[in-house]
């Protein structure tokens, strides 16, 4: 089983970049894609971004032109570059492997704080 754990989550000002990693050991071999998801408190989550096994993207309207998902496959890792940070962006950021070959699992979350 392809078991994600992401790490890089903390408290930043409005305006500030941070960048999320998700390490899933087997990501790359067993083909699998990776969506990043987040939880504010007291809100449904929502989806952020998605990186297919060819490395499409996909971005939510919410963070387009401002996050950024990509992939190191040597390191079985999935990016999640965050700029010009919102206090609206803070929530627990999840990641969680395609279905389709790797299960959907989900990792335990990063906790993003952004203030104004």
């Amino acid at each position: 089983q392809v078991q994600p754990v992401e790490s890089g989550g903390g408290s930043v000002r409005a305006g500030a970049s941070l960048r999320l990693s998700c390490t899933a050991p087997g990501f790359t071999s067993n083909r699998c894609g990776m969506h990043w998801y987040r939880q504010a408190a007291g809100k449904e989550r929502e989806w952020v971004s998605t990186i297919g096994v060819d490395g499409s993207t996909g971005y939510a309207d919410s963070v387009k032109g401002r996050f950024t998902i990509s992939k190191d496959t040597a390191k079985d890792t999935v990016y999640l570059q965050m700029n010009s940070l919102k206090p609206e962006d803070t929530a627990m950021y999840s990641c969680q492997t395609t279905v389709l070959r790797c299960g959907g699992v989900w990792g335990q979350g990063t906790q993003v704080t952004v203030s104004s």
